[in-house]
């Protein structure tokens, strides 16, 4: 039998949910994200540098440039002013730069992963190099940001003073991980690439949200709860704008991104090429932090510890963080564990 009493004050609730709902979101005028004052120091193309404004000298003279990847925007890092990765490791003491991709259009279709990694990547570390008077940087790259940045050591481990990676791919030789790595193996990247020239954001958004749908679908049943709460919505509305705001991809970088090393599993394998030249991992020597999330539903940590019988490094570490992919960035544990220590690992190699 149906009980119409309680269906009754079950709408009464939602109404009443949807009422404050109304009356917290007309009082918002902006929802911003990356906030932390930064200034614009270099620019090549679409690519730009900042430099985060730091009110104290920093404790490391020898400055870290941050790389997130490519078909999301850096701004995760720094959500909001008690959510920011980035000014966590300001505040333990880091100079901190950060690469902004920027959005390419139709015209960068023909932009290759060369052109990123031995390209911009390079120029912007130099550019800091030079400006800092020093033979070295350090460098963080996060996921795909970090396999960028793991090529890059390999190839000039002389101008890294170390190397620190978050959730990044390295190995994918295993289809069955998640359906990301499944899906790869089979999508016909060059008709994809042939046919549009260039990667649209909104169908790796759909990929992405396919791999774990409940997660989606209860995201919009919790909405409702927090309607009333302006702090809580804040933060899901930041982190709404943050993942809609995603770039399209150059075709031709994202075919070699997926034939070569998806695909095929050429960096792990030895065989993985960048401008005519092998990379070989054994190359990158430079101190290594490995941090992969243990309840990441993305990048598998097979996937990312596997790099470590790979590369050339002495001196490396792994770092299992408690949470998801996302939690790494903007998580609690984010704050007030993995920052200070990843901090202090960077400082005592400096």
């Amino acid at each position: 039998m149906i009980n119409s009493s309680a269906i009754y004050e079950e709408l009464l609730s939602v109404s009443g949910k949807i009422q404050k709902g109304y009356e917290t979101l007309k009082d918002i005028e902006n929802v911003e994200v990356g906030t932390a004052p930064k200034e614009l120091v270099w620019q090549s193309d679409k690519v730009k540098l900042y430099h985060y404004i730091r009110e104290t000298p920093p404790k490391c003279k020898i400055p870290v440039l941050v790389s997130f990847a490519i078909m999301n925007r850096q701004d995760v890092l720094d959500l909001q002013p008690d959510r920011s990765l980035i000014r966590k490791l300001m505040e333990e003491g880091l100079d901190i730069y950060i690469m902004d991709w920027g959005y390419p259009t139709r015209a960068d279709r023909y932009l290759t992963m060369e052109d990123y990694i031995l390209g911009y990547l390079n120029d912007a570390i130099d550019f800091i190099r030079k400006r800092h008077k020093v033979p070295k940087i350090h460098k963080m790259g996060i996921c795909q940001g970090g396999l960028f940045s793991m090529i890059y050591a390999a190839i000039h481990p002389e101008k890294l003073q170390t190397l620190s990676t978050y959730v990044a791919p390295y190995d994918f030789r295993d289809a069955n991980c998640n359906m990301l790595y499944k899906w790869t193996k089979y999508v016909d990247v060059d008709t994809m690439v042939d046919s549009n020239g260039i990667v649209s954001a909104e169908m790796l958004n759909s990929a992405f949200s396919m791999l774990k749908p409940s997660m989606e679908l209860s995201k919009f049943f919790g909405v409702m709860d927090m309607m009333g709460d302006k702090d809580k919505l804040m933060n899901y509305l930041r982190m709404e704008k943050w993942k809609n705001d995603c770039p399209d991809l150059s075709g031709e970088m994202y075919r070699k991104y997926i034939k070569d090393l998806f695909r095929d599993n050429k960096l792990i394998n030895g065989n993985f090429e960048l401008d005519g030249k092998k990379v070989d991992l054994k190359k990158m020597t430079v101190p290594f932090l490995n941090i992969y999330a243990t309840e990441d539903n993305i990048i598998p940590n097979e996937s990312t510890k596997a790099v470590m019988d790979h590369i050339g490094s002495t001196d490396k570490q792994l770092y299992a963080f408690p949470g998801g992919h996302i939690g790494v960035f903007v998580g609690a544990k984010s704050q007030k564990e993995l920052a200070p220590s990843v901090a202090k690992w960077v400082i005592e190699r400096s």
